[in-house]
C-alpha cells in the first residue's frame, strides 16, 4: 500500500519525491535492514524507570509479533532481581525474535547470561584512552586480551555473540580496526559501532562507517556491521539512517527514543523512514507502531511529548483553517503519509476563530445543509467553547501535574547518600569525598 499510494500521485505529476531519484540513492545502501530493539535494557536506564515483570513481557511479546528480530531484554549481571527477570522472558515463548541479554568482557557475566537460557549476547567494552584511563584502568593489551577471551568463552556455549564497541564514535578508526579484527576472529558475529555521547554528525557517521568497513574488507573481515546511536544533540534518527547509507544492515532503537540520557534513536521513526523514505523493508508491522509506543508510555509511566514525530498526539492534529481546508481537499497536501499505515487517524480541532467557509465545507461534507444563519450561530457556540476554557486553570493543572512527576522522580543527593552510609557504618566520610 505505501509504495501505490506514493506511485501514484507521482504518476500523475502532482507530486516530485526527490527521495526516489537514483541520484540520491547511495550505492552501498542494503534492501534490508533489521531492527534490534534496546527498550527493555537501554530503555529501563532512564533514572527511577521500574517495569514489572508483566510489562516487560508484554512489551517484548508485541515486538515480536511485530516482527522485531532481534530483542535484548535485559542485563543479568545487574542484580538477581534482574537475572531472574530475564530467566523468566528467556522461558517465554517467542515466535520471531531473537532474545539478547548483554555482558562486559567478564566471563561472570557471561555466565549470568548463560543461566538465562539467552542464546545472543551482545558483550561490550570501550577502547579508547580516555575509557582506558579513567574507566577501565587498563591497557589496550589488556583490554584485547580479555575481549578476545571473553568472545571465545561464549562461543564454546554455542552462542551468537555481538561485539558492541563503547564509545567508537570517539575511538581512532586505527583502533576500531584492531579490536574489530579481534573480536571477529575470536568468533564475534556482528559488530556494533556506538556514538555513546551522540556526539556525530550525519556525515560524520557516515565517515566513519565507510572507512571501518573498507578498513575491515582489507583485513578480509566479513562480517554485518550495527550502530547503536545515543540522541544528546537530537540526531540519533539523522545518524541511525546515515549509516544505514554506508551499508549497516542491523540498528539499535528503543520505543519512543528512551533510554539513558536524551535516549537512542526512536523505533518509530527508524522503522517509518526506512520503508517510506528509502524503500527499505524492515519486516516491522507498522501498523501496531502507534500500539507499542502507547504500551511504552504507560508501562515507563513517562509521557510522550505531544510533538513527537509519528507517535505524538499531535502527528497527525490540525487546527489551523487553511491546512484543515487543504486536508478537506486532499489528505496529502499535509501529511507526509496516511496515518492508516501505522495504526492511527487524523484529528481536526476548531480553531479558536473558526472560518465559515471551513464550517460550510465540513457540513457539506456530511451531507448537513444549513443556512447562513445556522453556519453563523455554530461559528458562535464554537468560540464561546473556546473560550470556556480557562488558561489559568489549565496551566495550573499542568505545573502540578509537572511536579507531581519530579516528585516520584526524584533521585538521591550526594548528602542523602552519605548520611545512609553514615547510619549504617557509623562511619563520617572524610571531607575529600563529600565536597
Amino acid at each position: 500500500m505505501r509504495k501505490t499510494i506514493f506511485k501514484k500521485l507521482e504518476a500523475q505529476g502532482l507530486i516530485t519525491n526527490y527521495n526516489r531519484l537514483r541520484k540520491n540513492r547511495p550505492p552501498k545502501l542494503p534492501k534490508r535492514v533489521f531492527i534490534w530493539d534496546e527498550t527493555l535494557r537501554e530503555g529501563m536506564q532512564i533514572p527511577s524507570v521500574y517495569l514489572t515483570y508483566v510489562e516487560r513481557v508484554k512489551l517484548a511479546k508485541m515486538m515480536d509479533e511485530m516482527g522485531i528480530p532481534i530483542i535484548t531484554v535485559g542485563y543479568p549481571a545487574l542484580s538477581e532481581e534482574e537475572r531472574n527477570a530475564v530467566k523468566r522472558i528467556a522461558n517465554e515463548n517467542f515466535k520471531q525474535a531473537s532474545l539478547a541479554a548483554s555482558a562486559s568482557i567478564n566471563k561472570n557475566e557471561i555466565d549470568a547470561c548463560l543461566s538465562c537460557g539467552i542464546r545472543e549476547i551482545p558483550i561490550f567494552t570501550p577502547f579508547n584512552e580516555l575509557n582506558l584511563k579513567y574507566r577501565l584502568k587498563k591497557t589496550k593489551e589488556e583490554v584485547l586480551e580479555q575481549t578476545v577471551e571473553s568472545i571465545q568463552y561464549a562461543k564454546k556455549h554455542d552462542v551468537t555473540v555481538d561485539f558492541v564497541l563503547e564509545d567508537a564514535s570517539r575511538t581512532p578508526i586505527s583502533d576500531i580496526l584492531q579490536i574489530f579484527e579481534a573480536a571477529v576472529k575470536a568468533g564475534a558475529d556482528r559488530l556494533v559501532i556506538a556514538d555513546t555521547v551522540g556526539f556525530l554528525r550525519p556525515l560524520s557517521m557516515r565517515y566513519l562507517i565507510s572507512h571501518v568497513r573498507d578498513g575491515l574488507q582489507d583485513l578480509n573481515v566479513e562480517v554485518p556491521l550495527s550502530v547503536h546511536c545515543h540522541n544528546d544533540f537530537g540526531l540519533a534518527t539523522a545518524n541511525t539512517l546515515a549509516a544505514v547509507e554506508e551499508g549497516v544492515t542491523y540498528v539499535h532503537t528503543c520505543v519512543a527514543g528512551f533510554g539513558e540520557r536524551a535516549g537512542i534513536a526512536p523505533l518509530e521513526e527508524v522503522v517509518t523512514a526506512l520503508e517510506l523514505l528509502y524503500n527499505i523493508d524492515t519486516g516491522v508491522n507498522v501498523k501496531k507502531l502507534y500500539r507499542l509506543s502507547q504500551l511504552a508510555e504507560k508501562s515507563f509511566a513517562s509521557p510522550i511529548q505531544f510533538h513527537k514525530p509519528i507517535v505524538g498526539e499531535n502527528a497527525f492534529s490540525y487546527e489551523s483553517d487553511e491546512h484543515i481546508h487543504g486536508m478537506i481537499a486532499h489528505p496529502l497536501i499535509y501529511q507526509p503519509f496516511p496515518p492508516k499505515m501505522i495504526g492511527r487517524e487524523t484529528t481536526f480541532y476548531m480553531g479558536r476563530q473558526p472560518g465559515r467557509h471551513l464550517i460550510e465545507n465540513r457540513l457539506a461534507l456530511a451531507g448537513i445543509k444549513a443556512t447562513p444563519l445556522q453556519v453563523n450561530e455554530i461559528a458562535r457556540r464554537l468560540r464561546v467553547n473556546q473560550r470556556s476554557v480557562d488558561k489559568g486553570e489549565v496551566q495550573m493543572t499542568f505545573y502540578q501535574i509537572k511536579k507531581l512527576l519530579r516528585e516520584l522522580r526524584k533521585g538521591l543527593t550526594e548528602e542523602d547518600f552519605w548520611r545512609i552510609v553514615e547510619q549504617v557504618t557509623r562511619q563520617k566520610p572524610k571531607s575529600p569525598l563529600t565536597s
